[in-house]
């Protein structure tokens, strides 16, 4: 069962989603011979996920596929005046810039990344995760359910029925990757250790179309919160009306209460609850789809189960608030895909594998209890106003009222709301959350560097650096061409990579006899020559090693392992790089 032939594939990826998409591009782009498999006839007919960060951007960056995400995507210079409202034509409660667009921010967004954050509706994400995929070269099977697996120490072999045709049929891969979302088969197979809660809030989708340029082009979001009555009732915190293409395509999400029936959204009744969050009892809509859904506090503490793992959706749910969901499910596939492409071509031992849990699992807990608490911050508003759940249109009105009045009271409102709104950076400026992750596990070598040390709130402000596990810093260098090029530029790609300084040449011949003795691709980039001078001197500032240390950079793009300085001789070099990408494969 261990030759090549006797498997129709290396990897069945089941579920097409961001999670599912991305890792089929990725073990694809790294020559693994990959089936994705999805029930539905076609990618996301909803455009639920939106908000593309900046650390997803640099993963499409890596696969060559930004461009086309830029060309699809909202830029982030319409994203980012997130308005408070009782309608879209109602009164301004106020406005929180987000998403790194703020001048107190924009600094700190544009220096730590090559790539902008951009908004991306996930009905235009998939087709270019899956385009590609297909394009080089992973099978694509539309309108094929996955029904079961069976696992042994040398494969999975799963059950799909294709509902077409109405038959069973089986697959027999090396691994199997569920990303099948929220409900996933996979996960529940497997037996994944789940924690926290289903179905806290009701919470209902509407997507129509309408004119509303006139609300929004002067201050361009892809969010409005709405405090209608109600508004404090289920979903995920206020009334939203959030934008998918500016300014005639919306998405709206109004909660209800769990506790009850679920409500009946017909036509009627969704144009209803449209005109009344935008204000305008006659305005023209055209509603494209209702769904409902549930908000949801639940992640898994381990990810994989033998030769299956899960990712996306099927190991953390949570509502869309930080609009982290697609991102992290993103990130998951680039974590683990080059894992299993190393150890599939006999790179990496197993043990590689286990890594996977140890470094994603605590980010899936840390963005559900994130999303989940962004949620409920929307609470310390309505108390500012003095609304709640049974607020009608009258005690609403009172609460500006009151707000606005030219008072002690007034005033001291008014500084209350200010709190309650700067309160809500931790939704709409959670940089730290987007780019502070650190790994740990035994694919990072720990050096004996002091504990990092905070200074800034960690959630909100994004700090790089080089110790191993950390993602690794962005600065700008310049090519022979005189064009600028990004430090992530010269790592990715799918293999590693040996970073030092000019100065570092024994770094060179050190990686030299490491891809001759391990046989893989190993790529030594000496920042200083023709094609990545240090040119602003960014990199020196934030290597944190001396010009002729050296950083092992992965194909995630995170470090492995960190050396200040060169060792005295050549031969140690060389033993101390081979020891170090030794341990990290596994082998």
């Amino acid at each position: 069962m261990t030759r090549t032939d006797s498997y129709d594939t290396d990897v069945l990826v089941v579920g097409s989603g961001p999670a599912g998409g991305s890792a089929a591009l990725l073990l694809a782009t790294y020559g693994i011979r990959t089936l994705l498999v999805t029930k539905y006839g076609w990618l996301a007919n909803t455009p639920r996920a939106h908000i593309t960060n900046q650390r997803t951007m640099e993963v499409l960056r890596d696969l060559g596929v930004e461009a086309e995400a830029m060309a699809q995507g909202s830029p982030s210079h319409l994203m980012g005046d997130t308005v408070l409202c009782t309608a879209l034509m109602g009164e301004e409660i106020g406005r929180i810039r987000s998403w790194g667009t703020g001048p107190g921010s924009l600094t700190e967004y544009t220096s730590t990344s090559p790539c902008q954050m951009i908004d991306l509706p996930q009905t235009y994400l998939e087709p270019i995760l899956t385009t590609n995929a297909a394009a080089r070269g992973a099978k694509v099977r539309f309108d094929t359910e996955f029904l079961s697996l069976t696992q042994d120490e040398d494969g999975v072999t799963a059950v799909l029925r294709d509902r077409v045709r109405g038959d069973e049929f089986t697959v027999r891969a090396r691994y199997l990757v569920g990303a099948d979302g929220g409900r996933s088969t996979v996960a529940e197979q497997i037996g994944l250790p789940m924690d926290g809660r289903m179905g806290k809030a009701g919470s209902m989708n509407i997507v129509f179309k309408a004119d509303l340029a006139q609300h929004c082009a002067h201050r361009p979001s892809v969010l409005y919160w709405v405090l209608r009555p109600g508004a404090a009732t289920g979903g995920i915190g206020m009334g939203l009306v959030r934008m998918v293409r500016p300014w005639n395509e919306w998405l709206l999400v109004w909660g209800y209460d769990i506790e009850q029936p679920p409500p009946s959204v017909d036509e009627e009744e969704a144009r209803r609850i449209v005109r009344d969050l935008i204000g305008d009892p006659d305005l023209p809509v055209e509603i494209t789809s209702t769904s409902l859904w549930t908000v949801n506090h639940t992640y898994a503490s381990a990810y994989s189960s033998g030769r299956v793992f899960c990712m996306g959706d099927a190991v953390h749910r949570h509502p869309p608030s930080n609009g982290l969901g697609s991102n992290t499910s993103v990130q998951d596939a680039y974590n683990l895909a080059w894992k299993l492409a190393m150890v599939i071509r006999g790179e990496a031992g197993p043990a590689l594998l286990d890594s996977y849990s140890a470094e994603r699992a605590p980010v899936g807990r840390q963005i559900v209890e994130r999303a989940n608490l962004s949620r409920d911050q929307f609470g310390p508003i309505f108390e500012t106003l003095g609304v709640g759940a049974d607020s009608d249109e009258r005690t609403i009105a009172e609460g500006i009222a009151a707000l606005r009045a030219g008072t002690a009271e007034g005033a001291k409102r008014r500084r209350q709301l200010e709190d309650a709104i700067q309160l809500k950076n931790y939704e709409f400026n959670a940089h730290g959350v987007e780019m502070n992750q650190r790994y740990v596990s035994g694919a990072v070598l720990v050096d004996d560097a002091p504990a990092e040390h905070w200074e800034d709130d960690p959630e909100l402000v994004a700090r790089p650096t080089t110790r191993p596990g950390a993602k690794l810093p962005h600065a700008w260098l310049v090519d022979r061409e005189g064009e600028r090029v990004s430090t992530l530029d010269v790592v990715g790609k799918g293999v590693f990579t040996v970073l030092t300084g000019l100065s570092g040449g024994v770094w060179d011949a050190a990686a030299a006899a490491c891809r001759d003795e391990l046989g893989i691709s190993l790529r030594c980039v000496r920042i200083g020559d023709d094609d990545s001078r240090d040119a602003y001197g960014e990199w020196s500032r934030v290597s944190g090693t001396a010009e002729d240390g050296v950083l092992l950079v992965r194909p995630d793009g995170y470090v492995a392992w960190r050396r200040a300085s060169a060792p005295e001789t050549a031969l140690d070099a060389r033993d101390e790089l081979l020891g170090a990408l030794r341990r990290v494969l596994g082998r």
